[in-house]
């Protein structure tokens, strides 16, 4: 058993036996990289240590019982730890094995002794900072004390909070100690192989600072900054560096002032930017990952001290190709942008109708990246006509402004391919979007000009209800391989073809929409009254929030139903019901409601996800919040009350226009055209509604197939079919899929589980540089929240915060601030106030359901769940797009 390891005794492999910290320095040693001599005690010596102590048993049980949350008792026990652990005696052979290694090394010199746990460093998560470091150690009693405190803190209480946060088992997270020559450099800091603000991959940052880089570590000094990118510094900013850490002669540090000369002096060199850039270039092309590196500078000598891979990076999708890419968040557009499962991406990139060699392939042109999908719009981008067109835009969707900046770049432009583009944009592009128009055309003329638009809603439901069936019982015929080739053949082509009617009569819509706008403002001069938009019929999504307020008043009248929701579990919910006062009057509504809506659930676009049907629970919160909100009854009288107000402002816009000159005619085709409207624009909704119930059909099929496999003992539950695409799951079934199909599902678990902490970007370049769009808003007071304008109207309200369903009610008269709605958040509208959400757009979920409700709405408000806090008194004007806290004002 060894107790000591030199760093030419350790590569990247050692990390079990030295920690990621110790496996990285000898790994770059041995690579010959500028690395400080020294060694690593090896985890060995720490479970030898920690075994010696017969209270540690106990204490791990405990630590592995405490929650993140639990903040008292986790420092009470880390302290009681800590303290006991420095009084344990180190063990003769470890104690003779670091005195041996110093000695080799010298004993003469200070040394570094710091931390390197075994769940550090880790391409998914860094553990950098969560233990101790102890500079210009120098004498062997300080030594050896050092590494009794580096053991030690691995139970301070960031330590302990930062393991129960990431689920690592306190037990199974082991201490190495690198003990490494000290350098007292003359300058020292951080370098990013890749923009850690920006994501770019071709942009080296350098923090730079003074004396030892525990200053910038430790945030006592503000760092100068240089960015270089292709062999070039694009950027210096030279900051007032007041303080740094200094060795003193004897051992330890001290933080001294910086004289006047050096705290505007740029610390770094061009020359030597230049070389470390380059230097830190090297070491991200040896471990083929970026890398976050700790470095410094004694005298013209430049040291590496630590690299390990930068973890909060978001993930580009592979281009294929060497020409600048920009693509753009599919999950914004949806209001869904949590981690979707493979099957998830496989089917929508199987749907998405471009950019398709076949029926049954995934589009090229829909990219996963960061477990979310995103569209690469390079390609018609490309084109001089498309660029001008976008940029000559006035909209402030956020997407728009992103994209325009992305175009703007110079180096999009330069590196544009110049041949093939047009071919490339007709074949992928032009030609599937030509045979969609050659259908929808004629029958958007029949609906706009000569069809009755009373009957929409009621040609689309039972159109919908047709073809379920026929597909149902298509579906329950095939089993295997077979069926699933099905789903990609429905998915691939029959999909979209059922739903070319419905998108017909959306577009009729809003065709009759922006052509009521202009006759209104060509012959009145104004603008179009906001509560035409309330209550129009055939919308699915307002229907299932009636029908949530229908089963809020069903429970509300028996007390044993409301106390059984509130304490119901998803397993027992059913049975459960029937046991209790009111039970059954309850469950008729309940029945009622799933038949039409037990397909649906927040993030629904993801067919991975639980279903109302499947999870009950899921809709509780919903029901309780509009019950404790809302009178009985009033979610109904609410809706008939927008139908009015639509009602009496058609007719008295009408009735202005009749008295036009040539009013009769005027009027007669503005009353078609709103006619049109009001019995179509509801069918907005119906589209994704449609394909959430092929996606049922589609998850019941496939969960079974999941459960053949599972009962063979092939996968290990019906749900790990989740973690396959379709191709591979149908090559699964005909025993063709190649490689170990359990490894790989665990594998993209773990991948998952990394992708849930990244915050997916709206827009990004093939750079990996996110683009924030940049908008102003001239009619906002000074320090408001700028957003998008949705939903006319002002509103002031206290602020209630949610992020998901199950966090918490919203009392009548709340502002709704949350990160977006999709159908699923329908019934809080109801107590609403107003909207505030971070991600939407004119015709997102929360944007057309607020302008139904005649609520105030500004949408695209960047980090406003975390800027606002519950309680805070805000106004929200949905006309000119700002939200203004107004706690201080009142």
């Amino acid at each position: 058993m060894k107790y000591v390891l030199h760093f030419d005794e350790i590569d990247r492999h050692s990390l079990p036996v030295v920690g990621g910290k110790g496996a990285n320095l000898g790994e770059m040693a041995r690579a010959g990289f500028p690395v400080p001599p020294g060694f690593c005690l090896t985890t060995s010596a720490y479970r030898h240590f920690i075994e010696a102590s017969d209270e540690m048993d106990e204490w791990f049980d405990l630590l592995n019982q405490l929650k993140p949350e639990q903040l008292d008792e986790i420092r009470s026990l880390g302290q009681r730890i800590r303290a006991h652990l420095l009084t344990v005696p180190l063990a003769e052979p470890i104690q003779s094995a670091i005195i041996e290694a110093w000695t080799k090394l010298g004993k003469d010199h200070a040394y570094a002794v710091r931390s390197s746990a075994t769940a550090e460093d880790l391409p998914t998560a860094s553990f950098a900072g969560q233990q101790e470091t102890y500079l210009n150690v120098k004498g062997e009693e300080p030594l050896i004390e050092a590494v009794k405190k580096c053991w030690a803190s691995l139970f301070t209480d960031r330590a302990i909070i930062y393991r129960a946060n990431h689920g690592f088992d306190h037990r199974s997270v082991f201490l190495s100690v690198v003990v490494q020559r000290m350098v007292f450099p003359d300058v020292s800091g951080i370098m990013f192989t890749a923009d850690p603000v920006t994501g770019h991959r071709h942009t080296v940052s350098i923090d730079a600072g003074f004396g030892l880089g525990e200053a910038l570590v430790s945030g006592i000094v503000t760092a100068d900054l240089y960015k270089v990118r292709d062999g070039q510094i694009i950027l210096k900013q030279i900051s007032k560096k007041e303080k740094g850490i200094f060795p003193l002669p004897d051992g330890g540090t001290e933080i001294r002032e910086l004289v006047p000369e050096l705290q505007q002096k740029q610390a770094l060199p061009d020359e030597k930017i230049l070389e470390l850039a380059e230097l830190g270039r090297r070491i991200e092309k040896h471990y083929g990952s970026e890398q976050d590196i700790e470095w410094c500078l004694d005298g013209d000598r430049i040291y590496i001290l630590q690299s390990r891979p930068i973890t909060s990076l978001y993930p580009v999708p592979a281009a294929g190709d060497p020409y600048p890419h920009i693509y753009n968040s599919f999950g914004h557009k949806q209001m869904m942008t949590d981690v979707m499962k493979p099957l998830g991406i496989s089917l929508w990139r199987t749907f998405f109708p471009f950019g398709k060699p076949s029926v049954r392939a995934e589009s090229r042109l829909f990219v996963e990246a960061g477990g979310r999908l995103y569209v690469d719009y390079s390609y018609p981008l490309y084109l001089k006509s498309v660029q001008r067109k976008l940029l000559e835009s006035t909209m402030l969707d956020d997407d728009v402004l992103a994209l325009k900046q992305a175009v703007s770049r110079e180096e999009f432009q330069k590196g544009a391919p110049r041949k093939g583009v047009k071919r490339t944009v007709f074949r992928d592009f032009v030609r599937p979007i030509l045979g969609i128009l050659a259908r929808l055309i004629p029958r958007y003329i029949r609906i706009i000009r000569f069809e009755d638009p009373h009957q929409a809603y009621e040609k689309v439901t039972s159109a919908l209800e047709r073809n379920l069936c026929a597909f149902k019982k298509e579906l329950n015929q095939r089993s295997g391989a077979e069926r699933i080739r099905l789903i990609q053949k429905h998915a691939g082509r029959d999909l979209f073809s059922s739903l070319e009617e419905s998108l017909a009569y959306l577009w009729a819509g809003f065709g009759a929409l922006t052509k009521i706008e202009r006759c209104v403002k060509r012959w009145l001069g104004e603008e179009l009254n906001p509560s035409i938009h309330k209550s129009p019929p055939g919308n699915i999504t307002s229907e299932m929030g009636l029908f949530i307020g229908d089963l809020a008043d069903a429970a509300r009248r028996f007390p044993e139903v409301v106390q059984y929701l509130e304490q119901a579990e998803d397993r027992s919910f059913v049975e459960g019901l029937s046991k209790v006062e009111g039970g059954e009057a309850f469950k008729a509504e309940w029945d009622r409601f799933m038949e039409k809506f037990g397909m649906r659930a927040p993030g629904e676009i993801d067919i991975t996800r639980v279903r109302f049907k499947e999870s009950p629970t899921l809709l509780i919160p919903s029901i309780l919040s509009h019950m404790r909100s809302n009178e009985p009854g009033e979610h109904r009288e609410k809706f008939k009350q927008g139908e009015q107000e639509a009602r009496e402002a058609m007719e008295a816009l009408l009735e202005r226009v009749q008295a036009l000159p040539d009013g009769a005619r005027k009027a007669k085709q503005l009353s078609r055209l709103l006619t049109v409207y009001r019995h179509t624009v509801g069918i907005r909704e119906f589209p994704k509604y449609a394909i959430i119930r092929y996606f049922d059909l589609y998850r019941d099929a496939i969960l079974e197939e999941g459960g053949m496999l599972a009962d063979k003992g092939i996968i290990q539950e019906k749900e790990d079919v989740f973690y396959l695409s379709l191709d591979e799951l149908a090559s699964l079934l005909e025993n063709r899929y190649e490689g170990d199909v359990r490894k790989q599902i665990e594998n993209r678990k773990e991948r998952e589980a990394a992708y849930q902490k990244l915050t997916p970007p709206r827009v990004m370049t093939g750079d990996g540089e996110i683009i924030t769009p940049e908008r102003t808003n001239e009619h906002a007071p000074p320090g408001a929240l700028i957003g998008i304008p949705v939903s006319a109207g002002v509103a002031e309200g206290y602020v209630k915060v949610i992020r998901t369903l199950k966090e918490g009610t919203l009392n009548k008269g709340d502002i709704l601030v949350a990160p977006y709605t999709d159908p699923g958040w329908t019934p809080l509208f109801h107590s609403a106030k107003a909207l505030v959400t971070e991600i939407g757009g004119m015709m997102t979920h929360g944007s057309v359901v607020a302008r139904e409700y005649g609520i105030p709405a500004v949408v695209g408000v960047e980090n406003a769940t975390t800027i606002l806090k519950d309680g805070q008194y805000v106004r929200v004007d949905g006309t000119k797009g700002y939200v203004e806290i107004l706690d201080e004002k009142r």
